[in-house]
């Protein structure tokens, strides 16, 4: 794919970013989020604009203890499986690599093979205790969990 450049959010990519995400909530895919929730966390976001517009996003939040968990990733529909999310995910590991000597990445998916072709490995949730209390109450799912646990470490 040509002119494809993925960056750190602004501020200003709120509306795009929640465009984005709001094409999978009815879905149940992710969470809704306001813009100003966004905009809030914005430097958690990278974005993948082709032709300089913002056709993708994924976040990495930071629980603390070098845990962080990959959220938000989506990708315009008509461009799923053109490497968008690989290059996004990709493009946090790395900065993440160059920030920490060590950390633990994980994300509850319903594509762990996305993921395990990117290095995770299949784990239980129950790994992950900060997610359960701080998202999974509030998720529709949140009884009947749809999603995998993936995990990969860097440093340990």
């Amino acid at each position: 794919m040509n002119n494809v450049l993925i960056r750190p959010a602004v501020p200003d990519d709120a509306p795009a970013i929640k465009r984005i995400l709001d094409l999978y909530v009815e879905e149940r895919i992710v969470l809704p989020r306001s813009e100003d929730d966004i905009r809030f966390y914005s430097r958690n976001f990278v974005v993948a604009e082709v032709d300089g517009v913002c056709r993708g996003c994924c976040a990495a939040r930071d629980f603390g203890g070098n845990l962080l968990e990959i959220r938000s990733l989506a990708v315009e529909r008509g461009l799923i499986g053109r490497g968008l999310g690989r290059l996004m995910v990709e493009f946090i590991i790395e900065r993440l690599k160059e920030e920490r000597s060590q950390f633990r990445l994980f994300a509850l998916t319903l594509r762990a093979d996305f993921f395990q072709k990117l290095g995770f490995e299949i784990v239980e949730k129950e790994l992950f205790p900060e997610k359960i209390w701080s998202d999974c109450d509030k998720c529709p799912k949140k009884d009947c969990c749809d999603e995998i646990a993936v995990l990969i470490s860097h440093g340990f």
